[in-house]
This record gives structure tokens, sequence and C-alpha cells, in this order.
């Protein structure tokens, strides 16, 4: 991959950095809790794998179903930074309840509302990136904002293995510990993010997800959206992957690597490959993302040992930084500028339930099967994804704002 000469390395505007470190230390503190977490539920508090499952599920499908309201609010209000403060805020303020938490109704609870607050941010989030951004620049936008968030998924399990085996093995003290990096997002998105002024030529929604404006919403934007759902339920969640770790006979204090090295490789591709699709096309790259997820599934079903498991967190990883960031920016592609919110609500409430769906059923195979059942599953969906998207013509380049691009939509 040809990297930029320095005299043409894109300056992204400083609040697209100031959004990526953000989410930076939001995710240290919320993988320091989620690396730990699935051997909390099933060792602490008696929980099963088909909890884990629903639980994740759950949390990540309530998260989506809150981005398409508080995207299309966005875009009502024509502010995006409150909304994508008060998500920060929410997550901050649940981060307390996991150490105090005494039984699992709470930690179910606190997981819900971390999860509301996520959904809120998500949107509104995404389409501040897109609006600050120029065009020429937007794939490497989200894949900074996702190298950055996942350099954060990183250092927090990380720091929940050396805290783990500081505090000998405490899981609320290491909790504790994980309050203090999502105060300091909060402090970030309000004194160090401004908002770009608002196009007042721009026209307005009449009311959020009006019948009239989702009616805009253009077949490209859909067919992405189709692909990206049909990417998710070939995905679930990570906490798979750490239950795969515990069940090969991996410690519980060297558990969290298994995050640490999958978001290590996450982080490393995720900035190259958005900036490559700036220039080669978005298309080929996202059809290699899940190419690398069938090939992961299928390594941590087949390879035994540690090794096999090393190698399917790195696969893991490659795909998470060759498609995820890419899904971003196509939607905002495809997208009508005034309706950038709600285009990313509509996306991650669909990707957020197909979520929810691949979650359960994972949870249910390994339960009844095994976790080697999971797997194949997970690499059959994906099979199935990329037979599908393939054949979608809305994916296949034609003229556009960059190589291999969809056109760009606009409101104008």
């Amino acid at each position: 991959m040809r990297a930029f000469p320095s005299s043409q390395v894109p300056k992204l505007p400083r609040a697209v950095w100031a959004l990526g470190f953000v989410s930076m230390l939001m995710d240290v503190s919320s993988e320091m809790i989620h690396a730990l977490l699935p051997l909390y539920l099933t060792f602490g508090l008696g929980a099963g794998a088909l909890a884990v499952g629903v639980i994740e599920g759950i949390a990540e499908a309530t998260a989506a179903i809150t981005k398409v309201f508080s995207g299309a609010l966005s875009d009502w209000l024509g502010r995006r930074k409150a909304l994508t403060a008060l998500g920060y805020g929410l997550a901050a303020v649940t981060k307390p309840v996991f150490p105090l938490a005494g039984s699992l109704g709470w930690v179910v609870a606190a997981r819900f509302v971390d999860r509301i607050g996520k959904g809120i941010r998500g949107a509104p989030r995404d389409a501040l990136i897109a609006d600050l951004t120029p065009e020429r620049m937007r794939g490497a936008a989200f894949g900074l904002r996702q190298s950055l968030d996942t350099v954060g998924a990183f250092v927090g399990p990380l720091a929940a293995i050396g805290l783990m085996a500081a505090f000998a093995g405490d899981f609320r003290a290491v909790f504790w510990v994980a309050v203090g990096p999502a105060f300091g997002a909060l402090a970030l998105i309000l004194f160090a993010v401004a908002e770009p002024p608002r196009d007042l030529a721009r026209p307005k929604p009449r009311v959020p997800l009006a019948p009239a404006d989702l009616a805009r919403l253009p077949r490209r934007f859909w067919a992405v959206t189709a692909v990206g759902a049909a990417f998710t339920l070939a995905r679930f969640s990570e906490a798979f992957l750490i239950l795969r770790a515990a069940d090969l006979g991996l410690a519980a204090t060297w558990v969290p690597l298994v995050l640490v090295a999958m978001n290590l490789v996450y982080a490393s591709a995720a900035y190259p490959v958005g900036a490559a699709s700036d220039r080669i096309g978005r298309r080929g790259l996202l059809f290699a993302g899940l190419a690398l997820l069938i090939a992961a599934d299928l390594v941590l079903a087949l390879a035994p040992g540690l090794w096999g498991l090393g190698l399917g967190v790195a696969l893991w990883g490659l795909h998470m930084g060759a498609s995820q960031g890419i899904l971003s920016a196509l939607v905002a592609d495809t997208a009508p500028v005034d309706l950038r919110g709600t285009a990313f609500g509509v996306y991650n409430l669909l990707t957020g339930l197909a979520l929810l769906a691949a979650s359960v059923i994972a949870g249910a195979l390994w339960q009844g099967l095994g976790a080697p059942a999971t797997f194949l599953a997970g690499a059959g969906f994906a099979a199935l994804a990329l037979w599908g998207a393939a054949r979608l013509k809305e994916l296949r380049a034609a003229p556009s704002a960059g190589p291999g691009l969809p056109p760009q939509s606009s409101s104008k």
C-alpha cells in the first residue's frame, strides 16, 4: 500500500482528532470492564454462555435502536455536539455501578444504560465527523477515529491484565480504576470539540424520521446498509473470543490479552485501509474484510491450542480494520447531507438488530453444540454475506467523487 508523500499527508481537522481521542478514552474505560465482564458474569455471578450472548446482544441492540432516534434528532436540531456529549456523559455515570453491583440484575442495568449512552452519541458523532471533514479525506477521517477508538480497546484490556495481577484478581478494584478515563472522555468532548456552523441554506427535516425524508435515502444507501447488516449477522460479540480463550485453558488473568491482540491489529489496519479506500475505492477492501472474517472463524473453530487462538484473533482484528471504517465512510458517501444523522441511525439500528440475533444464535450454539459450531456458523453467514454483497449492482464501481465510490448524494 503506497503511503502519501510527506507533503501530501491529509491534514484532518483538529476536532476530528479530538473526537478520536474521546473515543479512545471511553474505550479504555469500557474495555477494562468488558474484557473481564464475561468471566465476572460466568464465574462471579453464575451466568451461562447463553445468558452472556443474550446480555451482549440486548445491550448492542439497545444502542442501535437509540442511534436511529438520536441521529434523526441531530438532523432536526442542526446540532450534533450536545447529543454526542450527552451520550458520553451517560456512559461515564454508569461506570461506578459495575464495582458497586451485587447481583446480575445491577450489571445488566448498568450495561443497558451504558449502551443507551453509546446509542445517543454514535450517529451524531459520525455525522459530525462527516460534517467536519472534506469529502476527499472521509475514509481517512473515519479510519482515524476507528484506529484511535481501537487503541483504547487494546489499552483497556492490557490495563485490566496489569491491574488484575496487582489487585490479586479483584474484579471490582479494576472496575473502579475504569471510572477515571470515562470522565476524561466527557471533559474532552465538552471543551475540545467545536461544532461547525450550520449551513442555513441546507434543508431541515420537518420532523425526525419523517417518512418523506426516509424515502429520500437513496438505493445505494440501502444497499450499503444491507451489506452492513449481513456482515454483522456473521460477526457476533467479541465476548465469545474471550470465552474461547478460557475454553482453551488460558488463565483468567491473561484472558484480556485476546482483546489486546485483536484490537492492536484492528487499530493498526483501520487508518491505512480507510486512507487507501479514498484513493482506490472501498468495494474491494470491504470484500477483503469479509474474506478475512471467514478465515478467522475457520481458524477459531478448527485450529488447535493457543496458537490457533492467536492466529484467529489476529485475523479477526484484520477483518475489523478492513471493514468497519469503510462501512461508515460508505454511509456518509451515500446519504444526503441534511440526513446524515438519520442515515447513520438507520444503519446502526439494522446492524444492531443483526448483532442481537448473531449473539443469541452464537450463545445457543455454544451452549448446545460447543465452541467450534459457533465459529463454523459464523463462517457460513460470512460466506453468504460475501456472495450477496458481490451481486449487488449498487456497490459496483460507478462515476463518483472518488475511485470506486458510490456517487455522492446531495440535497442541493
